[in-house]
């Protein structure tokens, strides 16, 4: 197990032979490129998808759909100011939908909430799969 972590911990440790491969890695972490929002963006729509796919309680499948909408929030916002930087006209559009998206999900939230807690005081559970109050 330690032979795989060898090549990682000589990258780590490698001595830097000139400024240039420095100051590329500045530049690359304080200049982040779309591609790097865009994979956050899909980790967070991943993580999201598994959590409404697996949990049974539902305020965790609340918080899972947020993720997701926090997701499509963080791609909206990249593409936005990567359209801004190649001089498009439409280049707040991401962010206009971003606002959208954000009181969809407050919303959301309130009336995911009192959906929760109208369904506690009448089954007294919050596990999805014991929550049958449409059958006959």
């Amino acid at each position: 197990m330690l032979n795989s972590f060898i090549p990682i911990l000589a990258f780590l440790f490698q001595e830097v032979v000139g400024n240039d491969r420095l100051a590329q890695m500045k530049h690359a972490a304080t200049h982040p490129d779309l591609s790097k929002f865009l994979v956050i963006g899909a980790l967070l729509f991943i993580i999201g998808v598994a959590g409404v796919l697996t949990r049974r309680n539902i305020i965790v499948i609340f918080m899972s759909i947020e993720l997701i909408l926090n997701a499509a929030n963080l791609n909206f916002v990249a593409f936005s100011r990567y359209l801004q930087e190649t001089g498009s006209v439409n280049a707040l559009a991401g962010q206009i939908f971003t606002v959208f998206v954000i009181v969809v999900a407050a919303a959301e939230a309130a009336i995911g909430l009192g959906i929760v807690i109208a369904l506690y005081r009448n089954k007294e559970t919050i596990w999805v799969d014991e929550i049958d109050l449409l059958k006959w």
